[in-house]
């Protein structure tokens, strides 16, 4: 069975546009979080001893910031898409869904 209203919104240009978008920055964030977490594991993995240094004269190890900036980074990845889709992927749906309303 075909909803008429799902493949008006499917042929929609500005829907093909969202797509793209949304896609295209998706793949970059997540190579860029794949490229940090993977290279933080390949340090644990391959140099501890540079991890391992500590820093300033107490027991926290160069590790301990490198690892908490993972976590800082996820949450910025995040935030950028969350910013995008609030804006302006939000936009692109409203739009979308007005022309697609429109034309029942």
């Amino acid at each position: 069975m075909s909803d008429p209203v799902a493949e008006t919104i499917q042929r929609h240009p500005k829907y093909r546009e969202l797509r793209r978008r949304r896609n295209g920055l998706s793949l970059w964030l997540t190579l860029a979080m794949l490229v940090v977490y993977y290279g933080y594991i390949a340090l644990i993995a391959f140099d501890k001893p540079f991890l391992a240094q500590p820093i300033g004269g107490g027991v926290t190890t160069l590790g301990i910031p490198i690892g908490l900036g993972v976590i800082v980074f996820t949450v910025i990845v995040t935030g950028i898409y969350v910013r995008r889709a609030n804006g302006e992927f939000d936009a692109l749906t409203r739009d979308i869904l007005s022309d697609a309303s429109q034309k029942k």
